[in-house]
């Protein structure tokens, strides 16, 4: 019985970190691109309208643990998020989230992220 509880307890465990760890899927309208970083890494940005803002969010995966790295999130040349980021398990990635401003006209989305040890950048940009 007691085999049964720690069983049933990992696959909980198991499940909740799956969904914890899952990307947010994208919502029609929403504009999606991914791709390569300079190495192994890759990237993937998403942006959509939001209640008259912008949720973007973007997304660094390399696989590896621990890596730090150096992001900025820039809407029409306007910097509205800058930080380090430190890439966790379970997939070695890290995410950021940002609500933003909805400037008049088209918004033009640059997302930069250089990991601080090894150098390697990584360049994401979208319309939306």
């Amino acid at each position: 019985m007691r085999i049964l509880r720690l069983l049933a307890a990992a696959a909980l465990l198991i499940a909740a970190m799956t969904i914890a760890s899952s990307p947010v899927a994208a919502k029609s309208g929403d504009i999606v691109k991914t791709g390569s970083c300079a190495g192994a890494a890759d990237w993937k940005l998403k942006a959509g309208k939001d209640n008259g803002r912008i949720e973007v969010e973007f997304e660094v995966d390399s696989n590896h643990n621990g890596q730090v790295w150096r992001v900025k999130l820039i809407d029409n040349g306007v910097l509205r998020h800058r930080g380090r980021h430190t890439t966790m398990a379970p997939s070695g990635s890290f995410t950021v989230r940002r609500l933003i401003a909805n400037m008049a006209g088209p918004d033009d989305i640059v997302a930069r992220a250089r990991n601080l040890s090894s150098g390697q950048l990584c360049v994401a940009k979208l319309t939306i």
